[in-house]
């Protein structure tokens, strides 16, 4: 779909303009490109909402109106993730300003959510629901009850939190629904216990599980856990300590890759999912401060050498180019081994994919892409373009499928270029949110509106733009 090159009217101004620096910012014919982009004309906006309307529409097809829960993925007998109801209740909001559901809908669906997980156990059971104001990552569809004797997940409840607190800045009206909305997302939030989430250390642990305690890993080096780090130091009740933060900030890695420093972290969606809810553009903590940039630009730099590193291409996989890239965490054709034209080829089923150190097999997450859309939307779009003629939404009812790898399609025995059979609900929601975020900024003006977020920013050092004013 060719509308895909030309951009909706960004009201947002970008930050990338103002970064310019021997630090790696944005060059003059970037600079052209995106003014060019952004003068364009607005055919781009229905081809967004047409996509944006099929990813959301996951949300609807794929939750439990009983609980409220979201199935994980599309593969018949899958649970439910709380990062995907995070993202449901989080995309509600959109719908509903974008016509694709009702108020009335999104109201009961959100409030079915809320109360589940109020009236859901909180126990050391091994099939409880949750545990010290957080929750297992999967669960039962019907029950709600843990799976697979899985971990409560502090990144993942962090994920489902913010949903609770973006529905409870959107649903503001004085009915007994949108106020018991509030007052139920507030409730859930504080009862969340981050002290009790360090296990006596500064980081925050990975999880627990009620078999063997603590997971004994923490939340260390840039990735997603930014925005779980913002919200535990927000808390009223339970707040993480500000040495907390700066224990995390200290464990980064700044990096120079293909003529551009940023502060590194491989896989694309860690560059992306904090900015699912917060507006990092002109605010800074200390460590951004010393780099003279903000987290919006760093995530701009990190889609730009997403970029080179498939132009480039070092491992020689099928179809990688200018127009297709976006290595990620995401669903892959494995496992399996085969040699392809002479060369021993790997290839992996669900794993954290990243450039440039790997691990990498081939297989591109366009959804990834998408999520990049505020970031550079001169390169991402003309990618999305691309990925129309590949027909990678052909047939599929929520969009785009999670991954396609062209490489593995060389084996001897597969004639035709690997598609995941699946879409995720972690993959969908980042679709809806940013799409919506890089045409009006809809939910970082909500999460503005949360006094939980601001006050966690500011304990993690965060000054300057929207902050101060």
């Amino acid at each position: 779909m060719e509308t895909f090159r030309q951009n909706t009217a960004y009201k947002v101004p970008h930050a990338a303009a103002r970064h310019r620096s021997h630090h790696g910012g944005v060059s003059a014919e970037e600079d052209r490109t995106e003014c060019q982009i952004m003068n364009d004309s607005n055919a781009c906006s229905e081809a967004l909402e047409a996509l944006q309307r099929e990813t959301f529409n996951y949300f609807v097809h794929e939750a439990n109106p009983l609980n409220g829960l979201v199935i994980d993925k599309t593969k018949p007998g899958s649970p439910a993730s709380i990062a995907a109801v995070g993202l449901a209740l989080s995309s509600y909001p959109v719908a509903v300003e974008r016509g694709f559901t009702s108020r009335a809908d999104a109201v009961k669906r959100t409030l079915t959510a809320l109360r589940f997980f109020h009236q859901s156990v909180q126990s050391t059971d091994v099939d409880a629901t949750g545990y010290k104001g957080f929750y297992y990552h999967f669960l039962d569809m019907t029950t709600g009850k843990r799976v697979w004797k899985c971990e409560l997940s502090t990144v993942d409840s962090t994920f489902l939190l913010a949903g609770m607190l973006t529905a409870s800045a959107y649903f503001s009206e004085n009915t007994s629904d949108e106020r018991e909305i509030r007052e139920l997302a507030d409730m859930l939030y504080r009862r969340a216990d981050w002290n009790w989430a360090q296990n006596g250390g500064l980081a925050v642990t990975l999880g627990w599980t009620p078999e063997s305690g603590f997971l004994p890993y923490r939340w260390q080096g840039y990735d997603e856990a930014l925005f779980l780090y913002v919200l535990g130091l927000g808390s009223p009740t339970h707040p993480l300590p500000k040495e907390s933060y700066l224990q995390w900030t200290s464990t980064y890695k700044w990096r120079e890759i293909y003529g551009r420093e940023f502060l590194y972290s491989g896989p694309l969606f860690t560059h992306q999912i904090s900015h699912l809810w917060i507006d990092f553009r002109e605010i800074q903590d200390d460590y951004m401060r010393s780099k003279n940039i903000d987290y919006f630009e760093n995530s701009r730099r990190a889609t730009y050498v997403q970029q080179e590193y498939a132009i480039r291409n070092p491992a020689h996989f099928d179809g990688y180019g200018a127009k297709c890239w976006g290595i990620t965490a995401s669903d892959g054709p494995g496992p399996a081994k085969s040699t392809i034209k002479g060369r021993e080829r790997e290839f992996f089923g669900y794993k954290a994919r990243g450039v440039p150190d790997g691990p990498d097999d081939g297989s591109i997450a366009p959804w990834a892409v998408i999520a990049s859309l505020p970031f550079a939307p001169e390169i991402v779009l003309p990618t999305l373009a691309y990925f129309e003629k590949l027909k990678l939404r052909e047939k599929n009812p929520y969009g785009f499928k999670a991954t396609f790898n062209t490489t593995f399609a060389e084996r001897a025995d597969v004639s035709h270029p690997w598609i995941s059979p699946f879409h995720y609900g972690l993959n969908q929601g980042p679709i809806v949110l940013m799409i919506e975020n890089y045409r009006c900024g809809f939910l970082w003006h909500l999460t503005r509106q949360c006094p939980y977020v601001v006050a966690g920013l500011r304990q993690s050092g965060f000054r300057g733009g929207w902050l101060e004013k």
